[in-house]
């Protein structure tokens, strides 16, 4: 039997049987077409709603770029050409749902920590150097938030943020460094948190056991995963753990901020969407920034300058210092130490830190970094002669050191 077609069983388009197998393929391509279209216009909007809730996040500090430009003619001058200066400051506000569980809310505030972060041009190592909160220095003219100025006078580092904010913060460590700084961060208690907890916790090892009720901290000894509130009490104890030094302090934070990197660094973390997005939220919702980073593309372009450095060329340490004469108390700067190593920062040069040496006086095998000149060898003068310029060794640590053993 044959159609009027005369296609044998059928029953032809005009008696309603099935179309052709061309058209059923076009049909097919066109539905793909439009699901395939679809799907990018919805991971499109997708994108571009992460991207504007991420940029929306970060505040700009505009009070400090007004006071910088205010002062620009007093600042340090550039000297090496697409190295970065970064400060980053830990505040101690207690204003916020977050921070008020850690004391009284009284209107000020300080740098509970502060780090000068040196990236250097070529993007082949990083130094980030701690400046003690209690160290003695020249702190300028100051804009309050009550629109009163401060006089110029000699004070303890931290004072500076609780009298002017992170403007007065940067004039201060300018002042005391040379260093002319590019960008800055201010993060407080609950950031920090938010950040150590969205990328799983950081591991450090601890020599001895920790049991803390000022810092809320109870640890047994050995290797620990810290969460956010146990990492922020390890970071922030001073009086109760060790020698109650600011200096333990210090190395501890190093310590941690070493282990951070490495976490970060890691796959788990950058090629994690289910890691990384909170991570990128706590970082933009917790941190106020100068104008040149407040911007998902500005910290971007920042972290993808340094995600590739080696961790044994990411290096920390404090700047060289000794108990204040007048105030056993407080801190001043050893010299010509610190001049030493604010000149090589300000010039571009690598730094070289070592560990401390025990007490036995044997230095240990992980004395420089790889690849690092050692004292006295490692660069000449450039002239004709040849003769080698001592390389400063400092006391500090890298992060690849930040193993447990």
């Amino acid at each position: 039997m044959t159609d009027s077609a005369g296609i044998p069983g059928g029953t032809g388009t005009a008696g309603g049987g099935s179309k052709p197998p061309r058209s059923r393929r076009r049909r097919l391509l066109r539905w793909i077409g439009l699901g395939s279209a679809f799907v990018v216009l919805a991971g499109s909007a997708t994108g571009w709603w992460l991207y504007n809730k991420l940029d929306g996040n970060i505040t700009e500090d505009t009070s400090a770029a007004s006071e910088l430009r205010r002062y620009e003619r007093d600042r340090p001058a550039h000297f090496a050409n697409g190295a970065q200066n970064i400060l980053l400051i830990g505040s101690d506000s207690r204003s916020g749902r977050d921070n008020a569980r850690y004391g009284q809310d009284r209107g000020t505030q300080r740098s509970d920590t502060t780090i000068l972060l040196h990236v250097p041009a070529d993007r082949r190592s990083a130094t980030a150097v701690s400046i003690p909160r209690d160290l003695m220095t020249e702190i300028p003219e100051c804009l309050m938030a009550d629109g009163s100025r401060t006089r110029e006078q000699r004070a303890q580092f931290n004072w500076a943020f609780q009298w002017g904010g992170a403007g007065c913060t940067i004039r201060t460590a300018e002042r005391l460094t040379g260093i002319r700084i590019d960008h800055h961060m201010v993060l407080d208690f609950g950031g920090f948190k938010k950040m150590v907890d969205a990328i799983g916790g950081v591991e450090v090892c601890l020599k001895q056991p920790i049991d803390d009720s000022e810092a809320k901290l109870r640890l047994p000894a050995g290797r620990q995963t810290l969460q956010g509130e146990q990492a922020l009490g390890f970071v922030r104890a001073r009086y109760s753990l060790g020698n109650g030094s600011d200096t333990e302090r210090m190395e501890r934070q190093q310590q941690f901020l070493g282990s951070l990197v490495k976490k970060v660094q890691s796959n788990g973390v950058l090629l994690n969407p289910a890691r990384l997005y909170p991570l990128l939220d706590a970082a933009t919702s917790s941190v106020t920034t100068d104008p040149g980073l407040a911007s998902l593309r500005g910290l971007y372009e920042l972290v993808r300058g340094v995600r590739d450095i080696p961790t044994d060329q990411i290096k920390f340490l404090t700047v060289p210092r000794k108990p204040y004469s007048a105030d056993p108390n407080r801190d001043e700067l050893v010299e010509p130490d610190a001049a030493r190593l604010f000149q090589q920062l300000r010039a571009d040069q690598p730094v070289t830190v070592a560990p401390p040496k025990p007490e036995n006086g044997i230095e240990p095998v992980e004395a420089t970094p790889s690849g690092a000149p050692r004292d006295g060898a490692g660069r000449t003068d450039g002239g004709t002669t040849g003769t080698p310029v001592p390389v400063p060794t400092f006391t500090g640590t890298t992060a690849g050191m930040a193993d447990c053993r």
